[in-house]
């Protein structure tokens, strides 16, 4: 052969095997690309004035719940989770925006006559994977506003079936007879239903809608969010769970809930999304305890919802991604639930809120017993804007402010009519170490000078972003929500 052939010969060979390896090489990074946009599911579940005592892995006696103690002992169980507020659409807000939803104008329970609801220039979890592909799909109880920019497919869902606010809202109110409408079903932007005696079928057609959701995208990324407007007064099960609990009503209708929480992990596994899904369980504040016999517990915590005690605002949180976070984590560092979208950004590569957020990533949390959230301190606001209390690492100080409580002397019932409530004012300061004292009995305030001046000087700066009522203070970083014209 020719020398110059051959020169030219192995030249020709040396190009190709350069070709070769980089078609090669490409399509290895093509494949790890792929990989590494191969964003996980998320499942949202969010329950509805369920109690810390209401979980068997809680503590619960008498409400067998071995779906979500499964799911516990697969996954990461926290013992000092909060939310940003005791009551329903300010807590919904916070979750689905990772901002403190008194920053937002939501306060308490938007009802069938509120005038505003969640702004839709904030962005959502929704909004926030939808760039990315995700389907998005609300199933069960909305209460951000039933007006129609306001609604989930005004704000990044694609699906929603659902009511738009508490199940309580309609004619058969035990205090206000007749003051709400009947309960409207909504099928995106539509009403296709309306309920007025019967919610016995709510939570299986909300699961079943869930399942199914899961199955027609299997082959896609989803964001499902299945917020269950049970246990909420008025409690309604169906037949299969109707009188199997040892807790009366309330706990057929968490059993329920509990196997809900099965039928979803079962559709994730027979689609072969177990370890391509997060799973999240909360509750959306504490029991509403004047309903006595048809409420949840908080046991060992302190009041219950409408209040900024442990009671009101610790809900059980229960978080799985099998594969990734660890199994059977206790995790015992304080966190909230507006750290949830920031660390589902975190993980899935999407792009924050441009409108300022309060949530910090926490994934680290869920794969170290010894992590802590980020957060230097969490604020606890209630009651248009009252900063009540605040919690930093094992510490909670209180600010003097009204608390409702269960009036002394009353006689629980079973009928689902509630006894009453008094006032009572927390006159000064009080500070509790929760790890030692999850009851919130003893005030140390006395005893740990440096602590406090600490957490009030974090306080004096949560006051001068977001406000206090109680001092009189605006805030300078609060926003408007969105409101309709009359």
């Amino acid at each position: 052969m020719h020398l110059r052939f051959k020169k030219r010969f192995y030249s020709g060979q040396a190009f190709l095997m350069f070709i070769f390896f980089s078609f090669l090489l490409a399509s290895c990074q093509n494949t790890v690309e792929k990989e590494e946009i191969n964003a996980p599911n998320i499942v949202l579940i969010f329950t509805d004035d369920q109690g810390y005592n209401d979980v068997g892995v809680y503590g619960s006696p008498d409400i067998l719940t071995p779906n979500l103690d499964q799911m516990a002992k697969e996954g990461v169980r926290f013992t000092n989770f909060y939310v940003g507020q005791a009551v329903c659409s300010a807590s919904r807000a916070a979750l689905l925006t990772g901002t403190y939803s008194n920053r937002l104008g939501i306060h308490g329970a938007l009802d069938h006559n509120s005038k505003h609801g969640l702004n839709p220039q904030e962005t959502t979890i929704a909004e926030m994977l939808r760039p990315l592909g995700y389907k998005t799909a609300i199933f069960g109880k909305w209460h951000l506003g039933h007006h129609p920019d306001f609604l989930p497919t005004n704000q990044g869902f694609d699906e929603f079936l659902g009511i738009p606010y508490s199940n309580d809202m309609w004619p058969n109110h035990p205090e206000t007879k007749n003051y709400y409408p009947p309960l409207p079903l909504y099928s995106n932007d539509h009403v296709i239903d309306t309920i007025w005696n019967d919610q016995s079928n709510l939570t299986t057609l909300f699961t079943e809608k869930g399942v199914e959701f899961i199955n027609k995208n299997k082959e896609n990324p989803f964001f499902l969010y299945l917020p269950h407007p049970m246990p909420h007064v008025p409690l309604f099960v169906s037949d299969k769970f109707k009188g199997k609990s040892d807790r009366g009503l309330y706990g057929d209708v968490i059993m329920e809930i509990d196997w809900s929480v099965g039928e979803i992990l079962k559709a994730l596994k027979n689609n072969g999304l177990e370890e391509n899904t997060i799973v999240i369980f909360l509750s959306d504040n504490g029991p509403w305890l004047s309903y006595s016999g048809h409420s949840g517990s908080a046991y060992p915590l302190r009041e219950g919802k409408g209040t900024s005690w442990d009671g009101g605002v610790k809900v059980p949180a229960i978080m799985k991604w099998k594969g990734h976070w660890s199994e059977g984590l206790i995790q015992e560092n304080p966190a909230m639930s507006i750290d949830i979208l920031p660390t589902i950004a975190k993980i899935t590569g999407a792009k924050l809120p441009e409108k300022s957020i309060d949530g910090m990533d926490i994934a680290p949390m869920l794969k170290n017993k010894t992590s802590k959230s980020p957060q230097e301190a969490y604020f606890v606001y209630y009651n248009r804007n009252e900063l009540q209390a605040m919690v930093m690492g094992e510490w909670k100080l209180y600010f003097p402010h009204q608390y409702r409580t269960i009036a002394p002397g009353q006689v629980p019932r079973s009928d689902g009519f509630p006894i009453q409530y008094t006032m009572k004012d927390l006159q000064e300061m009080e500070l509790y170490h929760i790890p030692s004292d999850p009851s919130e009995t003893t005030n140390v305030i006395n005893s740990h000078p440096d602590i406090l001046e600490k957490m009030i000087n974090l306080a004096k700066k949560a006051r001068e972003d977001m406000g206090d009522a109680l001092m009189k203070m605006d805030g300078k970083n609060i926003r408007e929500p969105g409101r309709v014209e009359d």
